[in-house]
């Protein structure tokens, strides 16, 4: 990932603002690690990597509880993905791990574009980065089911980042209903129990009773992502001035998931404390 080179005047100063910075060299790889703190202060390694071809961007990183997060945005079909795989409680029962899909539409102007993600290099790779705008807390009632064989017309990311989650699949339906219009076929939507409108099922946090259908709720938060391309200003000999890419703005957000589960089993990890 890459943009223009920074004039020697201001080299120091923009050294310390800015973290990243695009350089205009073509043909570096599209791989970008970053040193990230999370919000329970632990350091983590966070991958970036940037498909000019494909028009997307994925992200990912482990948290301290080793659960992996990966996110994808698909820029050709305005759709993105979480991924969470959590670590699995052997001892009450469940598998090694258990995985998590929730499927949104993917908005203008909330991640830079692929292209200049690709070009993105970091001039200090040890420095640990804190983003510099802290988003607020987006939540999202998942109250749809996605098939995987034939969530393919969403987006082609669906089905090697949601393959282990099969029946964990979810989504809105006011995104639905904007696919729709743009002629996705609804036969791979299955509409849940609605939470709002089924207020016999429990929050899952306030059951006992492993077995018993319940709203679940997952959070995860993207620590550090590049939000916003940075223009600076030059002048040419004439004095006419000229804006150029010259780094990126960071940051950090926040997603919480409410959905239905046929059993609190599949929801262990939303237990009151």
């Amino acid at each position: 990932m890459f943009a223009s080179s920074i004039r020697a005047a201001s080299a120091r100063t923009l050294t310390h603002l800015c973290a990243l910075v695009l350089l205009v060299a073509v043909g570096l790889g599209s791989e970008l690690r970053v040193r990230v703190r999370l919000s329970d202060g632990a350091v983590t390694d966070e991958v970036l990597e940037a498909d000019s071809e494909r028009d997307s961007i994925s992200l990912e990183y482990k948290q301290g509880d080793g659960t992996l997060i990966t996110f994808v945005a698909d820029f050709k079909q305005d759709v993105k993905i979480f991924r969470a795989l959590i670590l699995g409680e052997l001892e009450r029962g469940q598998n090694q791990y258990q995985a998590l899909c929730f499927i949104s539409r993917l908005n203008r102007n909330e991640i830079i574009p692929s292209e200049s993600m690709a070009r993105l290099r970091q001039k200090n790779p040890q420095a640990i980065r804190l983003a510099e705008e802290r988003r607020g807390l987006e939540q999202l009632t998942m109250n749809v089911a996605v098939s995987l064989s034939r969530a393919w017309q969403l987006s082609s990311h669906i089905h090697n980042m949601c393959s282990e989650a099969r029946e964990a699949i979810y989504t809105r339906e006011a995104d639905v209903k904007y696919w729709l219009d743009k002629g996705v076929d609804g036969s791979i939507f299955e509409v849940l129990p609605q939470t709002t409108e089924a207020p016999s099922f429990p929050a899952c946090h306030s059951t006992k009773d492993l077995w018993q259908p319940c709203l679940c709720t997952y959070s995860l938060r993207l620590e550090w992502y590049p939000c916003l391309l940075k223009y600076c200003r030059s002048r040419d000999t004439t004095g006419r001035g000229s804006t150029y890419k010259c780094g990126i703005k960071s940051c950090s957000k926040g997603y919480y998931f409410n959905y239905y589960v046929a059993q609190k089993q599949l929801c262990l990890w939303d237990e009151e404390t």
